[in-house]
Parts: structure tokens; C-alpha cells; sequence
């Protein structure tokens, strides 16, 4: 049996592994002609951890990407200890983590969305997912994410239909009655089998690699006019509206003392409203 400190080290050694390899592939769609800036940074109290927050813009692909690794301890203000798995009592958490952000400078290119995280309270559990927000109908596209996300499901026996369903709930906006994008996966509270959950955990992210060089690939060289670009950054208000009023990861970041800036780097560079 592995103990909870070894399972802890293996999830935030994963997630600092994934975090390069996401910088180094991004790196490459750029051709190395524009890099990440890297910023370190700690909790207030340096010994409840901290995080890694990589960011590039203006390159010839990406508007704006943020990949953000963080590992941080603490204790949850009482008011926010009843929403979360496990810390109704007594608020002590551990959770490490990789959340990703990609805005392109092509409006023909989705907006991509990935997250995977290994949370600790009185309980433990795996949660993540990913999901698409493009500007321009292509069905052929949401037909390659989609197929590429249930193949890794089913790999690892995990339910793609369920999991659709919960993207579809969850990324929302009930204030608009619209989806935010065309979906894709998300899960949380994963407990019953750690070493599978790891595993699935570990290929979601690499799947996450794979789906963005296809869809990068696909388009990078389709040529758009300001019309475009218009209705990209108006769709991009709708991803700053769902991030800032409903996005749990927002508010779990807040909440747990986590660094601002990394938390809001999800946020578009340019963004319009009607």
C-alpha cells in the first residue's frame, strides 16, 4: 500500500514534469521564437508551498498562454470549508496541480482549457478535465477533440459519457443560457483506485498535448480579417465572465491563499462586449 506522503510526492513530481513538457511543446509550435517567462512564487507563510507560473504572449501562435504548477498546504477560512470534499471540520488540505489557459492569436484556433489536480483533506481525490471555447463553428474539429478525450476514457475505464455531461453542466453560463465552448471532459472527487486515477491522471495530460498540436496544427496557417478577430473577442467576454463568476478553480485558488496574478492568468489579453 503507498502511503499519503509517497502518493503526494509522486502527484507533484508528475504535474512539475507535465508543466515542462506543456512549455517545451508550445515552445516548439512557436518554433522557439517566442519562450515562457517563468515566475516562482510562495504562500505568504513560505512553508505552506507555492507554485511555478509560466506565461508567453505575443507570439505568432498564442495571443496568451498561461501553464501554472502549484503545490501548496494550509488551512481553509471556515466560510469556504463546507464546498470542499473532506474539510468540513477541521479546513486542512494539501493540493498540488497543473492548470492551463491558451488564447491564439488565429481567431480559426479554439481556446483550450486543461487542468489536473490531486487534492488532500480528510480525504483524497484526482480532478481535472479539458475543454474548447472557438469563435467559429467547425465540427470536424469538435469531432477530433471529442474522439481523442474518449479514447483516453475508455482506455482507462473511466465513463467519457459522464464525464461529457459533466463539461456540458458545468462550463455554463446559466446568466446567458449558453455554453461557454463545445465542452469536452471534466471530473472530480476520484477516490476509489489511486493507482488507476494516477495513471488516467498522467495520459489526460499527455492526450492534452496531442489534441492541442492537432487542432494548432490544423489551422495555423488559415488567414482570417478583423471580422474574425471581432468575434473572437467577444466570445472571449464569455470566458471572462464564466471565469470570474463561476469558475471553481478561481474561487478554490482564492481561497487557498494561492499567488493572484497565476490564478487570473486564464484571463484573455483583449477581450470585447457588445
Amino acid at each position: 500500500m503507498i502511503n499519503s506522503d509517497f502518493r503526494k510526492k509522486m502527484a507533484d513530481s508528475w504535474f512539475s514534469y507535465l508543466q515542462s513538457q506543456i512549455c517545451k511543446e508550445f515552445e516548439f509550435l512557436e518554433n522557439n521564437k517566442f519562450k515562457f517567462s517563468r515566475r516562482d512564487w510562495k504562500k505568504n507563510n513560505k512553508k505552506e508551498g507555492g507554485g511555478t507560473s509560466c506565461l508567453l504572449l505575443g507570439g505568432k501562435i498564442f495571443d496568451k498562454v498561461g501553464v501554472n504548477k502549484s503545490t501548496v498546504c494550509g488551512i481553509f477560512p471556515k466560510q469556504f470549508r463546507s464546498k470542499i470534499l473532506g474539510a468540513e471540520k477541521k479546513g486542512k488540505y494539501w493540493a498540488s496541480g497543473v492548470s492551463v489557459v491558451a488564447h491564439m492569436k488565429n481567431p480559426k484556433i479554439p481556446a483550450l482549457h486543461f487542468n489536473t489536480r490531486f487534492i488532500v483533506t480528510s480525504k483524497e481525490w484526482f480532478g481535472g478535465g479539458m475543454d474548447a471555447t472557438p469563435s467559429h463553428t467547425d465540427n470536424k474539429e469538435k469531432k477530433i477533440i471529442h474522439d481523442d478525450l474518449k479514447k483516453v476514457c475508455l482506455q482507462n475505464k473511466k465513463s467519457y459519457k459522464k464525464y461529457k455531461k459533466w463539461c456540458d453542466k458545468y462550463f455554463y453560463l446559466p446568466h446567458r443560457k449558453e455554453p461557454r465552448g463545445i465542452g469536452g471532459i471534466f471530473f472530480d472527487y476520484e477516490q476509489k483506485n489511486w493507482i488507476k486515477n494516477f495513471k488516467f491522471i498522467r495520459e489526460l495530460g499527455l492526450t492534452f498535448i496531442e489534441i492541442s498540436n492537432k487542432v494548432i496544427n490544423r489551422k495555423k496557417k488559415l488567414k482570417w480579417v478583423k471580422k474574425d478577430k471581432d468575434e473572437q473577442l467577444i466570445k472571449r467576454g464569455r470566458y471572462v465572465e464564466f471565469n470570474l463568476l463561476y469558475d471553481r478553480g478561481t474561487k478554490f485558488g482564492l481561497n487557498s491563499g494561492g499567488n493572484t496574478d497565476s490564478i487570473l492568468m486564464s484571463l484573455p489579453p483583449e477581450v470585447k462586449w457588445k
